[in-house]
């Protein structure tokens, strides 16, 4: 597989997400965290938006080099020349493309072409690449698309986005239509709105059929349903595609928690990769199998995206290699056999795992007439959870 880039839109389209607001230092320092994780480009800001807006990317161009910025434009001749009057070296012009879209906006096929045309040409004069952009791409007409696509080539376009803006594609929808447009288009950029839950897999759908580039949020952050999410495309290229792609994903971790923190926009705990459970156990088959090694239920390890390993949940299904582990991290002796079934029934007459002390006011109930428990070595030392 090819190396995929990203264009990191956190500060763009991930803040179009309803009840979002960055001030300029927040977004500084998030553009600071993309570019630390080796995110190639960073679209930081919609120009035409306003002053505030334009004043906001110069000092994202400032923090992190103008090189890295690209400024966001309707297909506008005032949306270009605010751009130009930014620092970010990059621009992105948004065409709609679909008749939906079109006749929204009182547009025509005609309108599309001729802006395109004159646009194009006299951003290349101003930005170092100039990006085109195919709005609401999933729904366009093929014919007109692909005469689309190769106009924007045509015309000097470095890049072309298809977006799926309303979320409706599936995967091998994504990947025909690359797989359509490769030979007229210019490297193309796939763009995923995640109303059905498939912008991770259309995004990685696209890349495999030949996309170059990618669009993501940190955390999947964005309008109604999100965006593709960075940690998500970084991973599952790497690990189920066996690709590479341009990125530091032992730094996505904390790269969430500070979006997380300063966008008011929680991670569930579940969240693929950065969720605060999802390097957790309780099950004990799981517990054990992990004991001995962590690749059994672990495919990929917490470091790996800048976590540790957490401790196991001593709870209702807990098993006695964990029960066990548990009690040797707190220096505890038992019954193990005697001990479980208190353990579950006390975990679940609570609702809730046990706390260190907890566990350890049980254990004393049932004192244990073997040796102490002594661990075996293994991979990766697991330790009892929710201890404190």
């Amino acid at each position: 597989m090819p190396t995929l880039r990203l264009i990191d839109t956190t500060l763009r389209d991930g803040l179009q997400a309803t009840g979002v607001a960055l001030a300029r230092g927040d977004k500084v320092a998030v553009a600071r965290a993309i570019a630390a994780a080796g995110i190639p480009l960073l679209e930081a800001g919609i120009p035409a938006a306003g002053a505030a807006e334009a004043a906001d990317l110069d000092a994202v161009a400032d923090a992190i080099g103008p090189e890295r910025v690209v400024a966001w434009c309707r297909a506008r001749a005032g949306d270009l020349s605010a751009a130009a009057a930014t620092r970010a070296a990059h621009v992105h012009l948004s065409f709609p493309v679909s008749e939906i879209h079109l006749a929204a906006w009182g547009f025509s096929h005609e309108w599309v072409f001729q802006q395109l045309a004159a646009l194009v040409p006299a951003a290349c004069g101003r930005f170092a690449t100039v990006s085109v952009g195919a709005q609401d791409a999933a729904r366009a007409a093929p014919v007109f698309l692909a005469d689309f696509a190769a106009a924007a080539r045509a015309a000097g376009a470095a890049r072309l986005r298809i977006a799926d803006t309303a979320g409706v594609w599936s995967p091998a929808r994504a990947a025909a239509l690359v797989a359509a447009l490769r030979p007229v288009a210019p490297p193309i950029v796939v763009h995923a709105h995640n109303d059905l839950g498939l912008a991770t897999a259309n995004t990685l759908a696209a890349a495999e059929a030949g996309a170059e580039w990618a669009d993501v949020t940190v955390n999947g952050l964005g309008e109604r349903a999100g965006n593709a999410a960075l940690e998500e495309v970084v991973m599952a290229w790497r690990l189920a595609y066996g690709g590479e792609v341009e990125a530091d994903a032992s730094a996505l971790g904390a790269l969430s928690d500070l979006v997380a923190c300063l966008t008011g926009r929680t991670v569930p705990p579940s969240k693929p990769l950065v969720g605060s459970a999802v390097f957790t156990h309780e099950s004990g088959i799981h517990c054990a199998g992990l004991l001995r090694d962590r690749r059994t239920y672990e495919a990929i390890p917490p470091a790996a995206v800048g976590r540790t390993a957490t401790p196991f949940v001593i709870g209702e299904k807990t098993g006695s290699a964990a029960l066990a582990d548990a009690l040797a991290q707190i220096g505890a002796e038992a019954d193990i056999a005697a001990l479980l079934p208190l353990v579950r029934e006390t975990a679940r007459s609570l609702h809730r795992p046990l706390s260190a002390g907890e566990l350890a006011a049980l254990a004393s109930r049932f004192p244990s007439s073997l040796p102490p428990f002594s661990k075996q070595p293994s991979e990766t030392t697991c330790h009892s959870a929710s201890m404190k």
